[in-house]
C-alpha cells in the first residue's frame, strides 16, 4: 500500500512539474511573440529602407541660372528658389541656433534621438495631445529628401530606418550642410543662403545672432513667423531660440539680451529676377528641345545665353515708343493699347491693339542679342518673333530674288521695264498682273532702281531672269521655310515666315553669302559646372558671295536714296544696308537691315491681319524702331564700313546686252561704268550695237591675259635669280 501511495504521489509531482514547465513556456512564448513581431516589423522597414538611393539626398532643385552675353546673371528659370552654400559659408550663429532649436543632441545620436523621443512622448501624454515632435535633423532630412509616404506610423518607422542609413553613409557635417540647403524658410525661399538674402539682404555667412535666431525660429512654421509679414511672431520665436541657446551655454546672457532687444528690420535684397519676357520664352523653348524635362525641372543648371540686356532693353523700349506714336496718329483707326483691359477669366488669344516684334543677331556668330515678341508679355504670351507667328514677308524678300539673278549674270545696271505687267507676260502666272504699291509706272530703268525703290513690276521681271526654281530653292536654303510655294508671286514675297528666320536669312548679306544659324543658348553647364551642351555655330553657304555683295551695295542705297531714305531724318548716320517690306493692303510693315556687326529685323502689325494705316509702309512704321536700336547698339557693336571680301574690278558694260561695252554701245548711250566683283565682270563683248571694244574693256581683257601668264613669268624670274635658265 505504501508503495502504491508513493507511486501515486510521484505521479502527482511529475504532473505538477510538467504543468509549471508548460506555464513558463507559455509565458515565454507570450513574451517572445511580440518581440519577434517587433523584430520582424523592424526588419521589414530596414529592408524597405535599403531600396532608396541615398545619392538623391543631395539632389536639390535649384533655379536654373540664366546668364547674358557678358556672363552676368540675367534671370532664373524653373526649379526651387535655392542657392546652395557650403557649411563653412554659413554663420556659426545660425548653426548653433539651428541645433538649439531642432536637434540639440545632433552630434551625439546616430540618427534617432531616443532620449528626445521619450521626452516628447512624456510631454504629449501629460498634455493629452501630440504637439511635441521628436524628429532629429537626420530624420527631417530623410523626410524632405525621399518619398517616404504620408504622416503616419508607417512613415515614421521607415523614416527612422532611412535615417540610420544616412548616418552611416554621410558625415555629420555633410548631413548638416544638406539640411540647411534643403529646408524651406517661407516666402518662396529654400535654403539658408536664399532666406538670408531675401529677409536681410546679406549672405548667410554674415548673419548676426539676432538674424540667425529669427531664421532658426522660422523652420517649424515659415509662413506664420515671417519677419516680413509677422515681425511680432518672429520676435517670439527668436526669444525661444535665444533662451534655448543660453540654456545650452552657446551664448552668454548679455548676448541673448542684446539680440532680443534688436529691432527686427528686414532689408530684403532683390534676388536676380525671374524675368518673364519674350527673350526668356525663346530660351525656354530651346531648353525644351535640348534637354529632358527632368534635367530642366531638377534645376541647378547654368545657362549661358547670347542675350545682351542693353540691346534687349533698348529694343523693348523703342518698339513701345514707336507703336504708341503710331496709335496717336490721326489716321489710326484701331483700339490703342492704353485703352485695353484684359479679360478677368484669362488671357486673350490675340491682342486687339497694334503689335510688333524685333530680333537682333550678331553677324559673326549668329547669336541672338535681343528678341522682343510683343508689347506686353503679361497680357499676351504669344511670341510674334518666333514660329508659328508666321506672316507674309512682302518686299523684304526681294533682295534674295535680285541676288539669284546676279548669280546668273544679271548686272545692276541692266535695263528692265518698270511698266505694267501684261496678262500672260509672266510664265505660268496666267493673267496675274501685280502692280506697284504707289500705282505709278516708269519706263526702262536699271535693275538697281527696282530694288532700291522696291518696284514690284521690275522685281517680278528680275525674278523671271533668276528663275522660279532657283528663287524657291534659295528661300529654302536661307531658312525661310520648307514649303515655299512654287509660283511667281514669291518674287514679291507672297509667302509667310517668322521674324527670327527672316532676320537670320539676312545675315547672308554682311557675311558674304554665308547664313549664320540663329541661336540663343551658347552653353549649358550642370550643377557641377560640367558642360552638357555647347552651341554648334552652324554656318551654311547659301548665296554666291559676289552676288550677295552686289545686292548689299544696292541695299546701302535703300537707306540713302531709296524707300528707307527717311533714316537720315531719324538721325541714323551709320554705314548700313537694309530693305523695307510692306504687304498687301498695308497689313504688315517690315524693315530688315544690318551693319557689319549686327543684323536686325522689325515687324509691325496686328495679330489678326488688318490694314494698319493707309499707306503704312515699312519705312514709316518699322524703320524708326530699327534706327533707334541700331544706333544705340553701335555703342557696343561698332559699325564699320561694309567691305567686299573678294577682288573688285572696274568695267564698262552695255545695259542692254549685259556684256562688255563697245564703241557702238557708247554711241547708243547704253554704256555705263560699274565696279563689280572680279568674277562678275562679263567675259563677252556686246554684239547688239557693233563697233569695237572700248579702250577700258580691252584693257581689262588684256589684264586678264597677262594675269594668266603672271605665275609662269614670276617662276622664270626666280629660276634666273638662282642661276637657272
Amino acid at each position: 500500500m505504501r508503495l502504491f501511495a508513493r507511486t501515486a504521489s510521484s505521479k502527482k509531482g511529475g504532473d505538477s512539474r510538467r504543468g509549471r514547465t508548460f506555464r513558463i513556456g507559455w509565458k515565454l512564448a507570450l513574451v517572445a511573440l511580440p518581440i519577434t513581431a517587433v523584430f520582424g516589423v523592424l526588419m521589414f522597414y530596414a529592408i524597405w529602407a535599403q531600396t532608396f538611393d541615398l545619392k538623391t539626398v543631395g539632389d536639390m532643385p535649384e533655379r536654373n541660372t540664366v546668364f547674358d552675353v557678358d556672363g552676368k546673371i540675367y534671370s532664373r528659370l524653373a526649379g526651387a528658389n535655392r542657392l546652395k552654400v557650403a557649411l563653412n559659408e554659413v554663420s556659426p550663429f545660425f548653426v548653433d541656433a539651428l541645433l538649439a532649436r531642432e536637434d540639440t543632441r545632433f552630434f551625439e545620436h546616430g540618427g534617432i534621438d531616443w532620449r528626445g523621443i521619450a521626452r516628447a512622448l512624456v510631454r504629449d501624454i501629460l498634455s493629452g495631445s501630440a504637439k511635441e515632435g521628436a524628429s532629429s535633423i537626420t530624420q527631417q532630412l530623410a523626410r524632405n529628401s525621399l518619398p517616404l509616404g504620408g504622416r503616419n506610423l508607417s512613415r515614421k518607422l521607415l523614416e527612422a530606418m532611412v535615417s540610420l542609413r544616412i548616418e552611416r553613409d554621410f558625415t555629420k557635417q555633410q548631413i548638416l550642410e544638406l539640411y540647411i540647403n534643403r529646408i524651406y524658410f517661407g516666402s518662396g525661399c529654400y535654403g539658408v543662403e536664399t532666406a538670408s538674402l531675401a529677409y536681410f539682404g546679406k549672405n548667410a555667412s554674415k548673419l548676426n545672432l539676432s538674424e540667425a535666431a529669427i531664421l532658426a525660429g522660422l523652420i517649424r512654421s515659415p509662413n506664420r513667423f515671417s519677419p516680413l509679414k509677422n515681425p511680432e511672431g518672429a520676435a517670439l520665436q527668436r526669444k525661444t531660440v535665444l533662451d534655448r541657446m543660453l540654456d545650452l551655454k552657446k551664448i552668454s546672457a548679455a548676448q541673448a539680451e542684446q539680440a532680443k532687444l534688436t529691432k527686427i528690420t528686414s532689408h530684403p535684397k532683390r534676388l536676380p529676377q525671374i524675368q518673364e519676357n519674350y527673350a526668356m520664352d525663346a530660351v525656354q523653348r530651346d531648353l525644351n528641345l535640348l534637354l529632358t524635362p527632368d534635367q530642366i525641372d531638377n534645376g541647378g543648371l547654368y545657362i549661358y545665353t547670347t542675350l545682351d540686356p542693353v540691346v534687349q532693353v533698348t529694343a523693348t523700349q523703342a518698339l513701345e515708343t514707336q507703336l504708341s506714336k503710331i496709335e496717336r496718329q490721326s489716321n489710326f483707326r484701331h483700339p490703342a493699347k492704353a485703352s485695353y483691359r484684359p479679360p478677368e477669366d484669362g488671357e486673350d488669344s490675340s491682342m486687339p491693339y497694334l503689335e510688333g516684334a524685333l530680333v537682333a543677331i550678331d553677324n559673326a556668330s549668329g547669336g541672338i542679342r535681343a528678341l522682343v515678341g510683343g508689347r506686353d508679355y503679361a497680357q499676351s504670351k504669344f511670341n510674334r518673333a518666333l514660329a508659328p507667328a508666321n506672316r507674309q514677308v512682302g518686299s523684304s524678300f526681294k533682295p534674295f530674288v535680285y541676288a539669284v539673278a546676279f548669280t546668273h549674270g544679271l548686272l545692276p545696271g541692266a535695263a528692265i521695264s518698270d511698266g505694267p505687267i501684261e496678262p500672260g507676260e509672266i510664265q505660268g502666272a496666267g493673267n496675274w498682273t501685280p502692280g506697284n504699291s504707289d500705282g505709278t509706272y516708269g519706263g526702262i530703268q536699271p535693275v538697281s532702281y527696282g530694288l532700291i525703290h522696291s518696284r514690284n513690276t521690275m522685281s517680278v521681271r528680275v525674278g523671271e531672269i533668276a528663275g522660279l526654281d532657283d528663287v524657291q530653292k534659295i528661300a529654302t536654303t536661307v531658312g525661310l521655310g520648307e514649303n515655299i510655294p512654287h509660283g511667281p508671286a514669291i518674287f514679291i514675297g507672297s509667302f509667310e515666315t517668322n521674324l527670327k528666320d527672316l532676320t537670320a536669312a539676312y545675315t547672308v548679306f554682311p557675311n558674304a553669302g554665308v547664313r549664320k544659324q540663329a541661336y540663343i543658348i551658347e552653353r549649358i553647364d550642370d550643377q557641377d559646372h560640367n558642360p552638357i551642351y555647347r552651341a554648334a555655330h552652324v554656318t551654311i553657304p547659301a548665296l554666291d558671295p559676289s552676288a550677295a555683295w552686289m545686292t548689299s551695295q544696292l541695299m546701302e542705297q535703300v537707306l540713302t536714296s531709296g524707300t528707307a531714305a527717311s533714316a537720315k531724318s531719324l538721325g541714323f548716320k551709320l554705314p548700313a544696308a537694309g530693305k523695307t517690306g510692306t504687304t498687301n493692303d498695308y497689313k504688315d510693315a517690315w524693315f530688315l537691315g544690318y551693319t557689319n556687326a549686327l543684323t536686325c529685323g522689325v515687324w509691325v502689325g496686328f495679330d489678326q491681319p488688318v490694314t494698319i494705316i493707309p499707306h503704312g509702309y515699312g519705312a514709316a512704321l518699322a524703320l524708326p524702331v530699327w534706327t533707334e536700336v541700331m544706333t544705340k547698339a553701335a555703342q557696343r557693336y561698332p559699325a564699320n564700313e561694309l567691305q567686299p571680301t573678294m577682288p573688285m574690278a572696274r568695267a564698262t558694260v552695255c545695259s542692254i546686252s549685259n556684256h562688255l561695252a563697245t564703241t557702238g554701245c557708247n554711241a547708243a548711250g547704253t554704256a555705263y561704268e560699274i565696279t563689280l566683283p572680279d568674277d562678275k565682270v562679263p567675259q563677252a563683248v556686246c554684239e547688239i550695237h557693233g563697233g569695237t571694244q572700248t579702250q577700258f574693256a580691252q584693257k581689262l581683257q588684256d589684264l586678264g591675259q597677262k594675269a594668266g601668264t603672271l605665275p609662269n613669268r614670276v617662276f622664270q624670274s626666280f629660276r634666273k635669280f638662282f642661276g637657272g635658265k
